[in-house]
C-alpha cells in the first residue's frame, strides 16, 4: 500500500474519531446558538437568591463567573402559575439564554404537581418562541414523595432543553449548606453556582 493511500486512511479514522467524541449535546439544543443577547434567571425564590447575602445568590455567583451580566427575575413564593402569568416580563429583553427554576412552591403548597410540569413546560415554550435557550434546572424536594426526575426527563426530551438534573442534591438537609428548611445559605447557592455553570458555559459556547 503506498504511503498516500496510508495517510488517507489515517486521516478518515482520525476524522471518525474526532467525530464521534467530539461533544454534540449542544447542538441538540432548542434555539442553539441563539442570536439573543439577554442572559436571565426566571423562576422563584431559590433564583431569587433568598438566603444568600448580597451577591451570594447563584445568579451573581454565575454573573461573576463568566464575567457577563444576568438579569434577575426571580419572585419569591412564585408558583409555576404565578410564574407563567408574568412571563410577559421578558418583553423588554432580547433573550439569549434564560435558566429557569421554579416549581418547589407548587410542591410546598400541595399543588397539582401534574399542572405544575404542564405549566412549567408552557413557560419553556414561551422561552423558546423568543429564540431563547433554556437552561432547565431540576430540584428534587424528597427522595420519596418529591423526586419528579421522570417529569423533568419528559420535558427535556419534548422540548430539548439544557439540563440541570437534582441541583439541590446534597444541599437541602445539609445544616452547613442551609439558611433555613427551603433556602441554601452563601455555601449551598455556591454549590447551586457550581452544578449550573457547566451547563451555562456549553450553551454561550
Amino acid at each position: 500500500m503506498s504511503r498516500i493511500a496510508v495517510a488517507a486512511i489515517a486521516i478518515v479514522l482520525l476524522g471518525a474519531i474526532v467525530f464521534y467524541f467530539w461533544p454534540r449535546k449542544a447542538a441538540t439544543i432548542t434555539n442553539y446558538p441563539s442570536s439573543g443577547t439577554d442572559l436571565i434567571a426566571f423562576g422563584d425564590s431559590l433564583v431569587a437568591g433568598y438566603g444568600a447575602d448580597d451577591g451570594k445568590d447563584f445568579v451573581s455567583l454565575l454573573s461573576h463567573d463568566i464575567n457577563q451580566p444576568i438579569v434577575n427575575l426571580g419572585v419569591d413564593g412564585d408558583t409555576t402559575a404565578q410564574a407563567l402569568a408574568r412571563i410577559k416580563q421578558l418583553d423588554k429583553y432580547n433573550p439569549k439564554v434564560v435558566i429557569l427554576l421554579v416549581g418547589g412552591n407548587d410542591y410546598l403548597q400541595r399543588r397539582d404537581m401534574t399542572e405544575a410540569f404542564v405549566n412549567l413546560g408552557q413557560i419553556i415554550a414561551d422561552i423558546q418562541k423568543r429564540g431563547a435557550v433554556v437552561v432547565l434546572v431540576g430540584v428534587r424536594l424528597n427522595a420519596i414523595l418529591g423526586n419528579f426526575d421522570k417529569q423533568y426527563e419528559a420535558l427535556v426530551s419534548q422540548y430539548k432543553v439544557a439540563y440541570v438534573p437534582n441541583a439541590m442534591d446534597g444541599i437541602l438537609g445539609n445544616p452547613k449548606l442551609m439558611f433555613d428548611n427551603i433556602h441554601p445559605n452563601n455555601a449551598g447557592y455556591q454549590i447551586l453556582a457550581n452544578r449550573i455553570l457547566p451547563v451555562l458555559e456549553q450553551v454561550l459556547q
